[in-house]
């Protein structure tokens, strides 16, 4: 309290006098000084750099670069790196601790699309789980665009099942096509072209279940019609030889780990040879066995805040560690994670492009936002260095998404979406989650998960003194312009 007291009276002063943009400040120019910079090439990171961004894109990169005319923020001792981009996430069928259709509204899909914002996360490629609600009164290519608040969502439409099969037709599933021959197959395609979608999902293994799975056949022409509409082909497979069979079809992305038996040579040969794209998805099972335990985060707050409500509780009940650990899936996906540990450092070595994914959002306990740090995490653990798997968490990630000309990467001519880190990611991936703040398009868009979470929705209708001195300090900020005082400001308080 007594802390708060002294510094209340120069907090009021801050917002009053950082209030208004000097004279002479040009607000499309922005210069970013003195970040230690991870570029998303893999390159190593370089120090005291400065980055110069108009109107959202990065025009200049290098040492001591002129700031005349923009808002300058100094960012010595913090790190600049690209925002994360996730390749495989499911969004606006999650609320609380159920998916279903009826959550699949426009607010619950904003809320998400924000959360993963907080989290660094700045595009999005939801694989096969929307509804038309997306395709009505231009919602998607608003978010596109990125026009509306939160990441940027990418989707794959409608995805295709076996009639009968995976995934059944519940928990917001229902309008996943289940064509029930190859010339359905190819009019589905079509009609989900017209969507103006790039990417195409497919089930293909039954999850270890006794219930239909696709037919080659059909595979094969969904595969061949997505490439006749200039769309890229996603399957979602768990067996070795099942991979082998659609990258010899000409598939596009493999959604998920192979997860049965290691690579062999041959296939990693015929990956290569055809451009695969592989989207490991680590966390998935990582989470589907670790609350058969107590996972290390279960109780960090950077994983509890990305919760839904009632979460938590759901999975800190003895009786429900119990039931997991019980399930004949524990075991079985406690060994298919070991073995997606080993592929994908196989797959990487061997030259073939990894991306980040995560299946964050098909269920509750897969976290929007939090489950892509520890995907990074993960990444390092089978073998990749901090800075490889910030590439397919970046760039690699881009690339899957066909966006890669715009982002993913801090050079010049791309778009400025970036984190800005407290710690070097490079020496420890798990930086990753010591957000400072978050720029989509150069302009400053969160502090990361935890800002102004104490503040009330009445904002300053609740009396400042009562507030905790981070709250007020971020009220005051989100008035101040981006010049060096306002920076300097925070760096002296010691946030």
């Amino acid at each position: 309290m007594l802390r708060t007291s002294l510094l209340l009276p120069l907090l009021l002063f801050a917002c009053i006098f950082l209030g208004s943009r000097p004279p002479g400040v040009d607000p499309a120019r922005l210069l970013l000084k003195d970040v230690n910079l991870i570029d998303g090439t893999g390159a190593a990171a370089k120090p005291h750099m400065d980055l110069l961004i108009e109107n959202g894109v990065i025009v200049a990169i290098g040492k001591n670069l002129s700031g005349d005319n923009a808002s300058i923020v100094t960012l010595t001792g913090k790190t600049i790196m690209p925002a994360l981009i996730s390749a495989h996430v499911h969004v606006g069928t999650l609320n609380g601790t159920t998916a279903s259709a009826e959550h699949y509204t426009k607010p619950n899909i904003l809320r998400q699309l924000k959360l993963y914002q907080d989290y660094g996360v700045l595009q999005l490629l939801v694989m096969g789980t929307d509804r038309p609600l997306l395709f009505e009164n231009g919602f998607y290519d608003s978010s596109l665009n990125g026009s509306l608040p939160g990441a940027r969502y990418h989707s794959a439409g409608f995805g295709f099942a076996a009639p009968g099969g995976t995934p059944p037709p519940v928990n917001g599933m229902d309008r996943v096509n289940r064509p029930a021959n190859a010339e359905q197959a190819r009019r589905q395609v079509d009609t989900l072209a017209g969507l103006h979608v790039k990417t195409i999902k497919m089930w293909v293994d039954n999850l270890g279940s006794t219930t239909p799975r696709l037919q080659p056949e059909v595979c094969r022409a969904l595969i061949d019609a997505a490439h006749r509409n200039g769309m890229l082909a996603a399957a979602h497979l768990f067996y070795r030889e099942d991979a082998r069979r659609l990258v010899a079809d000409r598939l596009d992305i493999i959604a998920h780990s192979i997860r049965d038996q290691e690579v062999d040579d041959a296939l990693l040969r015929d990956m290569k040879a055809r451009n695969i794209i592989y989207i490991p998805t680590l966390a998935l099972d990582k989470f589907a066995y670790s609350y058969g335990d107590t996972p290390p985060w279960l109780n960090d707050p950077f994983f509890k805040q990305s919760l839904e409500p009632g979460t938590h509780d759901m999975i800190s009940a003895p009786a429900y560690r119990q039931q997991m650990k019980t399930s004949p899936a524990y075991q079985r996906s406690k060994t298919a994670h070991q073995v997606a540990l080993k592929n994908v450092y196989r797959i990487h070595k061997a030259g073939i492009l990894v991306a980040l994914g995560t299946d964050s959002g098909a269920s509750a306990i897969r976290a929007q936002g939090f489950s892509e740090h520890l995907e990074l995490e993960l990444l390092v653990e089978a073998g990749l260095t901090p800075l490889e798997a910030i590439t397919a968490g970046t760039l690699n990630a881009a690339r899957a998404l066909r966006v890669d000309r715009q982002y993913g990467t801090l050079e010049k001519g791309k778009v400025a979406d970036l984190l800005i880190l407290y710690s070097d990611p490079s020496f420890s991936v798990a930086n990753t989650r010591n957000i400072a703040a978050v720029y989509k398009a150069g302009r400053e868009v969160s502090k990361g998960p935890f800002a102004g979470a104490d503040v009330t929705a009445s904002g300053l209708l609740q009396p400042l003194y009562t507030l905790p001195l981070r709250s007020v300090f971020f009220y005051c900020r989100s008035v101040a312009s981006y010049v060096d005082t306002t920076v300097i400001f925070r760096r002296r308080l010691h946030f």
